[in-house]
């Protein structure tokens, strides 16, 4: 039993983690530098926008595409476009960000949480059957970490029971399944070009959808409800100013035209690492569903605490000081247990809205979730990004083993 680098044993990386790489470069300028020649930077006017737009139909496979500021705001778009309102319910995901339902919050809608896959770490049909109601209106699938949910029965769970269909592919770029890309399956996708995501505009979001009814209602959902397609002003319901600039749509264009490289690359890395994780004892690789294709914003093991006697900040410690940087413990706890305006049902100032609404009182707590919430504690994940070579993820994979093999050593020996 090798001796762990953090007890003063040998590392198994000695040279430095890779910095990122850089992101942006001479596309993005040309880009740049067109949209500021147009002398406007408002989206309606430029030519930018509309150019995003239709890139990103083409590589998606939808019929139609909006941009707006961002990922949160797409998501709040598509929400609004679907009809969601006071005292309707949206079932989602625990494992996620705060942009997953803070439109949902902000229309007056109840969150309701399905549980997880213990081995995908995304939301079932299964999962999201035991949390339908006769006001569920709509569901948001979070494609959590580049790898898809079972998408195609939920699609037929949705359809038979007349309820919409959101997918969160912020973290999901380029993600497929049967050769067809999440956010595709359902009613409408968004995903993010917030600064951490595969590609990057600083900020921004994409609406996808085949819908035409949908595309138009979630346009005046972006913008005011000022209407661009006909250009009326019956501002018919309230709705924010979610508007994408020119300049954002600029660095987007350049960015998609190095999605290819992007995820193929971080595809590769991520089954490298599952094939080599396999068969170390304690340790679950990310699960990718059959006829998936995952595209990793970031890799998520698995440890048996039981098995291997350790909590995972003790082993992510430990896998820090073998010389592999970057890695740490995801989503903490998730959404249920993390965001006190939903266990005190503060959303608002003075007031319990919109739970007040709610058909019966949801409690936000310990045991909703129970997956869920033993996946956070159970889960790490690894660094991977498209600048990483084969040796970063074979030095991370020995790594594992020799902690993994350490703390069985520990646990079997009593210490």
């Amino acid at each position: 039993m090798a001796t762990l680098a953090m007890n003063g044993g040998r590392k198994v990386r000695t040279k430095p983690w890779p910095a990122v790489g850089r992101r942006f470069g001479k596309e993005e300028l040309k880009q740049l530098k067109e949209a500021l020649e147009q002398n406007t930077l408002f989206y309606i006017y430029g030519k930018k926008t509309e150019q995003l737009c239709s890139k990103m139909a083409k590589t998606c496979g939808a019929k139609h595409v909006l941009a707006c500021s961002s990922g949160s705001a797409a998501v709040h778009g598509a929400v609004k476009a679907c009809g969601v309102g006071p005292g309707d319910e949206v079932v989602t995901s625990p494992l996620t960000d705060a942009g997953t339902i803070l439109g949902v919050v902000y229309e007056g809608a109840i969150p309701v949480f399905a549980d997880v896959d213990p081995t995908s770490y995304n939301i079932t049909a299964a999962s999201i059957k035991e949390r339908i109601s006769k006001r569920t209106k709509a569901v948001i699938v979070v494609h959590l970490a580049g790898v898809p949910a079972d998408i195609k029965p939920i699609v037929r769970l949705c359809k038979r029971h007349r309820i919409k269909l959101i997918e969160d592919c912020a973290q999901s770029w380029g993600t497929m399944v049967d050769d067809r890309w999440v956010g595709t399956f359902g009613d409408v996708g968004i995903f993010s070009l917030n600064d951490y995501k595969h590609l990057s505009a600083g900020e921004g979001g994409l609406i996808v959808t085949d819908d035409y009814d949908l595309y138009a209602t979630a346009w005046l959902a972006i913008d005011k409800c000022y209407d661009r397609l006909t250009g009326a002003r019956n501002v018919s319901f309230v709705a924010p100013n979610y508007r994408i600039t020119e300049l954002q749509s600029a660095v987007g264009i350049a960015q998609l035209g190095k999605l290819k490289r992007i995820i193929s690359r971080r595809h590769r890395l991520g089954e490298r690492l599952t094939k080599g994780l396999k068969g170390i004892r304690g340790v679950s690789p990310h699960k990718v569903v059959k006829g998936g294709y995952a595209t990793y914003w970031y890799y998520l093991i698995r440890l048996d605490l039981d098995f291997l006697g350790v909590d995972a900040p003790t082993f992510g410690k430990a896998l820090n000081a073998e010389g592999i940087a970057g890695s740490g413990r995801f989503y903490m706890r998730p959404v249920h247990l993390a965001y006190s305006y939903l266990r005190q049902k503060t959303a608002f100032h003075h007031s319990h809205y919109p739970f007040t609404l709610a058909r019966k009182s949801i409690k936000y707590e310990k045991g909703y979730c129970p997956n869920a919430e033993r996946v956070a504690e159970e889960v790490y994940y690894v660094p991977l990004n498209e600048w990483l070579s084969s040796r970063e993820i074979d030095d991370t994979i020995m790594a594992v083993k020799k902690v993994a093999s350490y703390y069985r050593g520990q646990k079997q020996s009593g210490r």
